[in-house]
């Protein structure tokens, strides 16, 4: 809170801006040391890794979720099927 906002410092290192925008253009890490394989590889273990911490639905939620998505649905078909048949009249009725 003793920073002032227009601080050119980084809070976690502490130097300014300037030199660390010289730094990006090396690469480095682990990104920068693998080949196509290796880094389909990373992307996997990536993937698996976010999946785990996905909350997945309960049986019970799963079927209330389904069950409410397809009565709206429902809902939805039948209000365009009203107003499609609406307009159909409208235009029957101007063209004759």
């Amino acid at each position: 809170m003793t920073e002032a906002l227009g601080s050119t410092a980084t809070p976690e290192s502490g130097r300014p801006e300037d030199e660390v925008a010289t730094k990006k253009g090396r690469r480095g890490g682990k990104r920068g040391k693998k080949g196509p394989l290796g880094r389909l590889a990373l992307f996997y273990r990536q993937v698996v890794a976010e999946l785990r911490k996905v909350v997945w639905p309960t049986k019970s939620q799963l079927s209330t979720y389904t069950t409410v998505v397809i009565v709206f649905v429902v809902i939805v078909i039948g209000l365009v099927t009203v107003i499609d048949y609406g307009f159909e009249q409208a235009v029957k009725y101007v063209f004759g």
